[in-house]
């Protein structure tokens, strides 16, 4: 290991635009000095990986992905709700313990019950709106 705090960035990956958001994202916890685990990346998903692998090695590299991580920042965006695959990744980091960290740029809530679903709001240290508000809260992990 090199000494760097990791951080585990969860976050809809099935878009190009989602894609192209997270290694924004990605780059700029590399430039304040963090090591990331980026699943689009580093889990192996690619759509062969689906087919010949079942999906087990995916899911397989992003447990150990969230295991080896010091925070999970967890991108929110895609509605009112938070994608399912994220929110799986949110309570598994926060069951271990990890401490999980949420960015939602989108404008949209989920209403008069808060930014989005009530378990993730619950499950986060911090909620942030935009990039340099989270990058903000970051500073103090390192």
């Amino acid at each position: 290991m090199d000494g760097k705090k990791q951080i585990y960035l969860a976050g809809p990956l099935f878009s190009q635009a989602e894609r192209d958001f997270n290694v924004l994202l990605r780059d700029k916890l590399v430039e304040m000095g963090f090591s990331v685990f980026l699943p689009q990346e580093d889990g192996k998903d690619t759509k062969s990986g689906r087919m010949e692998e079942r999906q087990k090695n995916i899911f397989d590299n992003d447990v150990r992905g969230i295991d080896g991580s010091d925070i999970v920042l967890a991108v929110l965006d895609g509605g009112s709700d938070v994608d399912s695959g994220t929110a799986w990744e949110m309570g598994y980091a926060y069951a271990k313990r990890i401490p999980v960290l949420g960015l939602k740029t989108d404008f949209r809530t989920f209403g008069d019950e808060g930014v989005v679903n009530l378990m993730m709001e619950m499950a986060v240290e911090a909620l942030e709106r935009d990039i340099d508000s989270i990058l903000k809260v970051l500073e103090s992990y390192l």
